[in-house]
């Protein structure tokens, strides 16, 4: 008997399983918290949860997880549906937030406390904390613990009506402080918190928790499966906790099954909110959408593609188990759709003059180009060429060995497109002896469509005509984090301090002054481009680096 070959992950398993027993359609959520900006961690979970639902042809909602006002700001909200939108992910019915339903905790809170599961404490913080526990030893139970029910609706309810100062009392869930499990040791369920929310103002000065708040959400919504990273895996018996001590509740439309999947961790990539904000308040980046930064919004500015994006969370799969991905895995995805997608173009980045010595002085001619060699439908464009050009400086060298086969004294070359060329002479300055100019003879029968058209050298170059050229500014982006730090260090002394280098005065062929915001463009012998969503314009261009032509070695 051949063995059979499992092709579905294990969410997709429980979900064929759970349809097969006679669940009628299943409903997923994507539930941020509108304190930060999504990143490429949270892409791996829009990609699944809507694609689970689309796949199963079930619903998923956009909720906003807004408990904490003091983090949450109304600019995070807008900035995660733009992100989920960009994605391509299509929610179903209105944005929802947990603040939609702070009225149904309140009224459930009170149910926990009337069923004698839930009780005020008056201790502290640091009390609370103390009197916790460890993984090896019971915590105590707090001395108010058994507060008639009449004491705890009346104290609640004054929590409520503003009555106590912030942290002076907290509701608890009555459950065991000695469970091994530290979640179920009575956690906190409301704290008060005088503080405005983005959406209801100051109706509220107490704020539901988290961990008793999100399953709630989800029975609340008819959440069916309620997909979430390992992490909250011991939080599972808490969340059922909550359901079935209110499974009476007329609020309450689902059981949520809670299941727990790997995060996507990338070598050397920071995918914590809350040290990404330190880098953002500290002005080491340009904003939640530096191009630097692994925030989606900065991927986009920097000129990754939906995509990419989601052919590398599918190639990594879904599991059960953490794993570091390779920084090369996404890079290589990426690389994949922008070679099938991007425009081609020629810029030089440091311009080196390159003078035709016998090419008449006035004389433009416009050379065909290839918009993309994988995509015959993406047509041909017209490029200026002329006496007087731009190569790369590197691209040039005085004295080089039979191995280099660029331009060298007495070398030839191809110029994409264009003509052969042959290195006559180049002029220094006198006082630096830089090499300032390169003066070539071109032979005019080597052009495509010319008698000599085939004849063969070895090395070919990009090149801008320089009447035509068009100055812009690059940014070339290396890693945001010191990969001589540790991991473990703070988030201001992982930075990478050289991971920006701005290139000014390169020269760009003509039609990239009009390059589409967002636009990735292959530079040719460069690497991927995009057109800069904040500074670019048509009159002072300005490109970031997407990603090079290959990996850079890490010996």
């Amino acid at each position: 008997m051949e063995e059979q070959i499992i092709t579905k992950n294990f969410i997709e398993q429980i979900i064929d399983a759970d349809l097969e027993a006679g669940m009628a359609a299943i409903a997923t959520r994507f539930p941020p918290e509108p304190n930060g900006y999504l990143h490429i961690g949270h892409a791996k979970s829009i990609f699944l949860n809507f694609g689970l639902a689309k796949k199963y042809d079930g619903t998923c909602f956009l909720r906003f997880d807004d408990t904490n006002p003091i983090k949450e700001e109304d600019e995070y909200v807008d900035s995660i549906q733009q992100d989920v939108a960009w994605l391509g992910a299509v929610w179903d019915g209105e944005v929802r937030f947990a603040s939609d339903y702070f009225d149904a905790f309140y009224d459930m809170a009170e149910a926990l406390i009337e069923k004698g599961l839930a009780y005020v404490d008056d201790q502290t913080a640091e009390e609370m904390h103390k009197h916790r526990g460890t993984l090896t030893e019971p915590g105590v139970e707090s001395p108010y613990r058994d507060r008639s029910v009449e004491e705890n609706l009346s104290l609640f309810r004054q929590m409520r009506d503003g009555a106590f100062a912030d942290g002076e009392k907290v509701l608890r869930a009555k459950i065991d402080m000695a469970s091994p499990n530290m979640n179920m040791r009575d956690p906190a369920i409301y704290r008060i918190l005088h503080a405005s929310h983005h959406r209801t103002g100051d109706k509220w000065c107490i704020y539901p928790m988290y961990d008793y708040a999100h399953p709630l959400e989800d029975a609340i919504e008819g959440i069916t499966h309620s997909l979430c990273t390992l992490e909250f895996e011991d939080h599972r018996p808490l969340y059922n906790w909550f359901i079935d001590h209110l499974d009476d509740s007329p609020h309450l439309k689902s059981r949520p099954q809670q299941i727990e999947f790997a995060r996507l961790e990338i070598e050397n990539t920071m995918t914590s909110k809350r040290r990404l904000k330190a880098l953002v308040d500290a002005q080491l980046v340009d904003g939640w959408d530096d191009p630097r930064l692994p925030t989606i919004s900065g991927l986009r500015r920097r000129g990754y593609t939906p995509a990419a994006l989601k052919e590398f969370c599918q190639r990594i799969g879904v599991a059960k188990t953490n794993s570091i991905v390779e920084q090369n895995y996404l890079t290589f995805c990426l690389r994949e759709d922008l070679n099938r997608v991007a425009p081609r173009a020629m810029a030089v980045l440091n311009p080196l003059k390159l003078t035709l010595t016998n090419y008449p002085e006035d004389q433009i001619e416009w050379v065909e180009g290839v918009v993309n060699p994988n995509d015959e439908s993406m047509g041909t464009y017209q490029i200026p060429f002329g006496k007087h050009l731009y190569i790369e400086q590197e691209d040039f060298r005085e004295e080089a060995n039979r191995k280099y086969h660029r331009l060298k004294p007495g070398g030839e070359v191809r110029l994409m497109y264009g003509y052969i060329i042959k290195c006559e002479d180049y002029v220094k300055d006198p006082e630096t002896g830089e090499i300032t100019e390169v003066l070539c003879s071109y032979d005019p029968m080597t052009k495509s469509g010319m008698p000599d058209a085939d004849r063969k050298v070895k090395g070919t170059l990009h090149w801008v005509e320089a009447s035509h050229a068009v100055d812009a500014e690059v940014h070339l982006l290396d890693d945001l984090m010191d990969p001589d730090q540790a991991a473990d260090a703070d988030i201001l002394d992982r930075f990478n301090k050289d991971s920006l280098e701005v290139l000014k005065g390169c020269k760009c062929e003509p039609r990239l002054a009009e390059a589409p915001i967002g636009q990735a463009y292959q530079f040719m012998r460069k690497g991927y481009y995009c057109a800069d969503r904040k500074y670019h314009t048509p009159e002072a261009p300005v490109f970031n680096l997407t990603v090079g032509l290959r990996d850079k070695f890490k010996g």
